[in-house]
């Protein structure tokens, strides 16, 4: 076989797969994790906060620092010597030098510590992000399987609706009866193929909404049918004392509300750091070469009795840099005593600033106490729906068959009998409805207590 024959079928291959695969839930939410572009900002704020704390823990070290420079001198000006040159010359200087803070009113030490605390909570920060992103495709994902039982439903009443039609058809044919029925029976072919259209565009945009939650192209995306048994739908919760306990202990929000008051303390501390002395120590080493244009680098060596010129001794670059060479080192010490009240007010402010984390903390605390409360109420409407539109169908199935032998026996119209079983459509569509939306309400309670919501 032609090798290009073999490759393009191999290719048409791999595309039918790449096609045909089916999503599941867990291959959603892990892709959406994997790729979501705010995710992938808040782990690159983890990685500078991590790059925080390295700079936290250079404040422990000495710095060091090298210079050197070359200067020009023209006309009269002091030699190395200290004697006055009327000539031109350059003049190089070479130092090193090193310096350490020895206290600061315990400032590296907070700032250090606060470092450490932004990297948990850019990590907080992450969680929750991650958690509402699971959330978000869970809701999707689910509401595609809504909208594909409705699609399947839809195709269901179709065959029913023709299968109607063909019957008045053959009835209306031989007479027994009028075209009035054909009408009717036709008017509602129509309108189940309505439904269709719908249900099919519902399907269609539900799947490229989940797609564009995964930042991936629609062309040929579709999601894994998950069976879902309702037939003993009950809560698993009786309270929302459980959920709420677990919930103001573990969930990240209220973590990173917690870490922001820490780190507003930290900010008062590091302000009253202002109040105390700072002791810095610090060293140098430092050395100089100088040379008089048009003259060799040379030094006078006189005798001390006579005052007489002995001889010119060498005095080159290295001998410059040996005999100019000196270091020194110190300490130094600064007492704060009057700021402008800048100091006062840098920790008034930062005073403010915990008073408003700590109600920051608190309004989160409300919030999430809201959001449970809200959550397993909805929970428990959801199921009383269900149950409730469980119990229509059944209704609504039992009087469609009641109408139907009715119809049958020549007792019941056309019309009559599409009027029961619109009827019946409209809550069988009630409870797909109240059946996938309990579904995600008790999705929403195992949110909050942590739990997987691929299971």
């Amino acid at each position: 076989m032609n090798k290009s024959v073999v490759l393009v079928f191999m290719f048409c291959s791999i595309l039918s797969f790449s096609q045909e695969k089916e999503w599941t839930l867990q291959e959603c939410v892990n892709h959406a994790l994997e790729h979501n572009i705010s995710i992938k900002q808040s782990q690159l704020d983890a990685l500078i906060a991590e790059e925080d704390i390295t700079t936290a823990k250079a404040n422990f070290l000495p710095t060091v620092s090298g210079s050197a420079s070359q200067n020009f001198n023209f006309g009269s000006f002091i030699g190395n010597n200290g004697n006055r040159i009327s000539r031109d010359s350059r003049l190089n200087n070479f130092g090193l030098s090193t310096g350490i803070t020895i206290f600061n009113g315990f400032q590296n030490t907070n700032l250090y510590k606060q470092a450490k605390l932004g990297l948990k909570t850019s990590q907080l920060q992450l969680d929750i992000l991650k958690d509402n992103i699971s959330l978000n495709v869970v809701n999707a994902y689910l509401n595609i399987l809504l909208n594909k039982e409705a699609l399947k439903l839809a195709e269901e009443q179709i065959v029913v609706s023709q299968k109607s039609l063909d019957q008045v058809q053959g009835l209306v044919d031989a007479g027994v009866r009028a075209k009035a029925d054909l009408l009717v029976s036709q008017s509602q072919l129509a309108t189940d193929n309505e439904r269709l259209v719908n249900a099919q565009n519902s399907v269609v945009l539900s799947l490229l909404s989940l797609s564009q939650i995964l930042q991936i192209s629609n062309d040929g995306f579709d999601v894994e049918d998950i069976f879902i048994d309702l037939n003993n739908a009950v809560l698993t919760y009786n309270n929302t004392n459980e959920i709420l306990s677990y919930a103001l202990t573990h969930r990240p929000e209220i973590k990173n509300a917690e870490l922001n008051l820490e780190n507003a303390a930290f900010n008062i501390a590091i302000a009253k750091s202002s109040y105390y002395p700072s002791l810095t120590f610090g060293a140098g080493l430092g050395t100089s070469y100088q040379h008089i244009v048009g003259q060799d680098d040379v030094i006078p060596i006189f005798d001390q009795t006579t005052g007489m010129l002995i001889e010119l001794k060498p005095n080159g670059f290295i001998e410059q840099l040996e005999n100019n060479f000196g270091y020194n080192f110190g300490f130094n010490l600064n007492i704060p005593i009057f700021s402008g009240f800048k100091n006062d007010a840098n920790v008034n402010k930062s005073k403010i600033n915990k008073e408003k984390s700590n109600l920051a903390l608190e309004q989160e605390k409300q919030t999430l106490t809201t959001n449970v409360e809200q959550a397993y109420a909805d929970a428990k409407a959801s199921l009383k729906q269900y149950e409730a539109s469980n119990i229509s169908v059944i209704a609504q199935d039992e009087a469609f068959k009641n109408e139907q032998e009715k119809y049958d026996l020549g007792v019941s119209t056309s019309f009559e009998l599409d009027q029961v079983r619109n009827r019946l459509i409209n809550a069988q569509s009630s409870f797909l409805n109240a059946k996938y939306n309990f579904v995600f309400k008790t999705k929403v309670l195992d949110f909050y207590m942590g739990k997987s919501l691929t299971n």
